[in-house]
């Protein structure tokens, strides 16, 4: 904006010049009846009325300049736009109570900047969600006389289910996380790799059979007389299906998955209006597309999950892209009970949802950078955790935005952002965690900068480019739109 001004300046000076020049011409070329009016009339009188034009000139370009500039401002300073109506009703009740008197300069320019579609992907969420429900019935259909996996209900996870996300609405990842049950006669135990201080990230799925003798119409693995053994070779066992040895072998259970998806699509109400592809992004987990009339496009994720005991925490299929994992090795998710402890958050933040907001904005920012949405994702958890949840209201929200980077700075500085489960005794109740959790040391997120200073010192810059952009975003949204 300084450039701008300057920019007007020199033209103004460059107009005044102008002016002189033709002054100076007319001067020279004055035709003789006005020379005569002049010869007859006072100097003083002629120079005050050259002076009054001049000087209303000069108002007027001041005013044309100052017009120019509070529209160039209007342009680079636009709001992040929503293209649907339920966003700006959305928008509208947020307001209720809070007047523009009541908020602070900053607020403002906060409010003004950062919206994004939050119903639009909420209302995509939920039909998603209801489809892959559908999908999953009729799948469990096809399954109910083999002993294969039991297909439960899917569980939404990620930022897309927890009310934000670092990406354009278009642009969105659907994932959701699909629970496997033992089929009857069979039990999972899990064994976990190498434990240190911190509970060990991943484990075996080991496939064992038990006596079913006494569960009526069903035949027993364990004592199974010839007839049995004829009769049950003729079903789908998941033994002999998706392990690998006595393993559950990620790989062959999402290409048997994948399978399925095929032959219970046909079946489902919505194939009518969505065209469905299968896409190879992964060998575990399956993706699919969905494509409707009117051209619009959703990518959907499904991955697949054990259940821990009886907590909120899953070994999941899903991997941290590392190419060379065993198909049979199963890392631990935690994308459930961070969900759930967002949806507890959500009825006890006021109304508006601005740590939503405010983790949208943070994680909109990092591409080309080291830093990932999960580090973000973190410091508002253990934020949300431990401030006052009335102050992630829109009053407050450029403080609390103030109070992300300084808490994120600060682990950048001592090297150390702990995982937020481990160790954490202010866990909301609604969370149930594996015993091991509260016993265990926290892990470190930033301990590859404690290893590396080269990489300390590159993270610290790159921290600082960041908040160079937050505040572009905040005061120049236009400039970079979301």
């Amino acid at each position: 904006m300084r450039e701008h001004e300057m920019e007007i300046n020199q033209e103004m000076t460059r107009m005044m010049e102008e002016m002189e020049r033709r002054s100076r011409v007319q001067s020279s070329v004055v035709p003789p009846v006005l020379q005569e009016w002049l010869e007859g009339h006072s100097i003083l009188a002629w120079e005050a009325v050259l002076f009054a034009a001049i000087a209303a000139g000069l108002i007027l370009l001041f005013w044309l300049c100052w017009w120019l500039r509070e529209r160039t401002l209007d342009s680079i300073c636009i709001t992040y736009e929503t293209s649907d109506m339920d966003a700006d009703r959305e928008d509208e009740e947020e307001s209720d109570g809070e007047g523009p008197e009541e908020l602070k300069e900053g607020d403002r320019i906060f409010v003004r900047h950062n919206k994004w579609p939050l119903q639009k992907m909420l209302s995509r969420s939920q039909m998603v969600k209801q489809l892959v429900d559908n999908l999953l019935q009729v799948m469990q259909e096809q399954l109910s006389n083999s002993f294969l996996p039991l297909l439960q209900p899917a569980i939404g996870v990620g930022s897309t289910f927890e009310g934000w996300s670092p990406y354009e609405v278009d642009d969105i990842i659907y994932h959701l996380l699909v629970p496997l049950k033992p089929p009857p006669g069979h039990d999972f135990h899990l064994h976990w790799g190498i434990r240190g201080p911190c509970p060990a990230r991943d484990s075996l799925i080991r496939v064992e059979v038990e006596c079913s003798c006494g569960v009526p119409n069903m035949p027993c693995y364990v004592h199974r007389n010839k007839k049995q053994m004829k009769k049950m070779k003729q079903v789908p066992s998941i033994l002999d299906s998706l392990c690998t040895g006595s393993y559950l072998d990620v790989e062959k259970l999402a290409e048997w998955f994948q399978c399925l998806v095929k032959d219970a699509w046909v079946a489902l109400p919505q194939a009518r209006r969505y065209e469905m592809k299968l896409l190879p992004y992964s060998q575990r987990s399956c993706l699919m597309k969905l494509k409707s009339a009117s051209r619009n496009t959703f990518l959907i994720e499904i991955l697949f999950g054990v259940q821990q005991g009886d907590s909120d925490i899953f070994l999941s299929s899903q991997t941290a892209g590392d190419p060379d994992i065993p198909s049979t090795l199963w890392t631990k998710s935690y994308l459930v009970a961070e969900g759930k402890f967002f949806s507890h958050m959500a009825k006890k933040v006021p109304q508006g949802s601005y740590h939503l907001k405010c983790l949208h904005l943070c994680t909109s920012v990092l591409e080309g950078t080291n830093f990932t949405p999960y580090i973000f994702k973190t410091v508002v958890m253990h934020l949300l955790n431990t401030k006052p949840v009335s102050g992630w209201c829109r009053q407050e929200s450029i403080m609390r935005l103030a109070d992300i980077l300084r808490y994120l700075h600060c682990c950048l500085q001592h090297r150390k952002l702990n995982f937020f489960f481990f160790g954490n005794a202010e866990m909301p109740q609604e969370i149930i965690l594996p015993p091991d959790f509260h016993r265990s040391q926290p892990h470190n997120l930033l301990q590859h900068l404690v290893q590396n200073p080269a990489d300390h010192a590159e993270a610290l810059r790159q921290f600082e480019e960041i908040q160079v952009e937050l505040m572009n975003r905040l005061y120049c949204g236009g400039l970079n739109r979301l």
